[in-house]
């Protein structure tokens, strides 16, 4: 059992922090939830730390007095990873928002965690250069939950995902101690790796105070088409042909029917035609520093689509058009969610297996009975999930569901996928972890995770 939370341990944190420890009931329950479902755990305290050293003795003091810690950022997140389901302290990266250097020679940029996503974007952009892995909450999601996460995009199929650009980190360790886990080098084979085990590893091995990206120089043009299919299946199946063709995209968004019609109706923009008998829409955009080149791609793309049946394309004419195209797709998961509760499970496979994994989705929804809206990143063969509550009783959405979702990840593994690409496990997901990994997998994570944190204070309750 953990330590509970006592005025002993806030005058602590009141003498370190002053008045960015809050203990007040608005403050705790402003922090009790992430966009993560209508899930709700309130911390007993949320400290706001402004450097390392504050971390450092915030985890060591937790630490030596078994008091639970769960690293947050924006809380932007849709597994549950941030959410402080024992309670205790939450620790909050936002006073850690300082853009450290950009460094334009080596092409890499120093930051601290609770920089925006798309304000660092913005800043290498300033200097020509590119930081790629754009999640559909870059406007608010920090840098520090990408590297949490591992977080990818809709430019992951061209250019990674987080973890392809982490150079380096300052971590914090659970007792407090301070240290970097790597270098601020393109090639490094000293020792493991370090770095790479702490991306993606949800808060439960270290709170990471600063990060060292790499960059790449930032394309100059960019070239977007908008393809409506009359087959949904069709469309994930032109998804695998055009790469085979030869044709690496630098986005290949997946959205059905429904779920463009919502993102249009919550964000009020109709200036898209969607019409009643297009079961699906792939967003292509292809980019480089040649517009002839880019003009090639897009040619060869429309050589590979006319083997499906498609209706007319729209090619983005304007920068507005492009943006409109984009702030719809990224708008879906919120349009979602305002439609009704649901559920997101967020699949993925090789990309040739997507029309099996659709398949799959839409047979085990007629089975249970539930009506589920896809979309995702296409090009990776990442496949979001909304299961939409609708009429569906109470009981079925709390006790039998999890039967179907599990029925589903099940293929998804048989199929050579897994049952995250972006969102993480955290809370939600862990149940389902069996299937990804077998005993002697969990077995090891979970003694990496008793050697970073022996006390098992860092995000307690997630991934395993």
């Amino acid at each position: 059992m953990f330590h509970q939370v006592t005025s002993q341990d806030l005058s602590f944190f009141e003498a370190l922090l002053g008045l960015r420890c809050k203990a007040d009931l608005p403050t705790r329950e402003a922090y009790n939830h992430d966009h993560t479902e209508d899930l709700h755990f309130t911390p007993h305290v949320v400290l706001f730390p402004e450097n390392t050293q504050e971390v450092s003795a915030i985890l060591k003091y937790c630490n030596q007095n078994n008091i639970p810690v769960t690293p947050a950022g924006a809380r932007t997140g849709l597994s549950g990873g941030c959410l402080p389901i024992h309670g205790g302290v939450l620790l909050s990266s936002e006073k850690l928002n300082r853009i450290i250097e950009i460094d334009e020679k080596n092409a890499q940029v120093i930051t601290e965690p609770g920089v925006i996503t798309e304000a660092l974007q913005d800043a290498v952009r300033a200097k020509g250069l590119f930081y790629p892995p754009d999640p559909a909450s870059k406007g608010s999601c920090f840098i520090g939950g990408n590297i949490a996460e591992n977080s990818g995009g809709p430019k992951a199929v061209k250019y990674g995902v987080t973890k392809d650009y982490v150079l380096n980190l300052e971590i914090v360790l659970a007792d407090g101690t301070i240290m970097w886990t790597g270098a601020n080098v393109l090639k490094n084979a000293t020792g493991y790796n370090l770095t790479q085990l702490v991306v993606g590893s949800e808060g439960t091995l270290a709170f990471v105070t600063k990060i060292v990206l790499k960059l790449i120089p930032h394309p100059t043009h960019t070239l977007l088409m908008l393809v409506p299919f009359f087959d949904a299946k069709l469309a994930c199946e032109a998804v695998a042909a055009i790469f085979n063709a030869g044709i690496t995209p630098s986005g290949m968004e997946f959205m059905e029917h429904n779920a463009l019609l919502w993102s249009q109706a919550f964000s009020g923009d109709y200036s898209i035609e969607v019409k009643d008998n297009h079961a699906a829409h792939l967003l292509i955009e292809v980019d480089g520093f040649d517009p002839e080149q880019l003009m090639k791609e897009c040619e060869a793309i429309l050589g590979v689509l006319e083997q499906f049946e498609t209706d007319e394309i729209l090619f983005a004419e304007s920068e507005a058009q492009k943006n409109t195209l984009w702030s719809l797709r990224r708008k879906v998961g919120e349009a979602v969610k305002v439609q009704s509760v649901y559920k997101e499970e967020d699949t993925v496979v090789p990309r040739y297996q997507l029309p099996n994994l659709l398949q799959t989705v839409k047979d085990v929804g007629a089975k249970y009975g539930f009506e589920s809206v896809c979309y995702g990143h296409a090009g990776d063969g990442n496949l979001h999930v909304n299961i939409i509550k609708g009429e569906l009783s109470d009981a079925f959405w709390n006790e039998e569901l999890s039967v179907a979702i599990r029925e589903i990840f099940a293929a998804v593994v048989e199929m050579g996928g897994t049952i995250s690409g972006e969102h993480g496990i955290g809370l939600v997901q862990k149940p389902y972890m069996d299937l990804a990994f077998g005993k002697a997998g969990l077995d090891l994570m979970a003694g990496i995770k008793k050697v970073f944190d022996p006390n098992g204070i860092l995000n307690p309750g997630k991934i395993f």
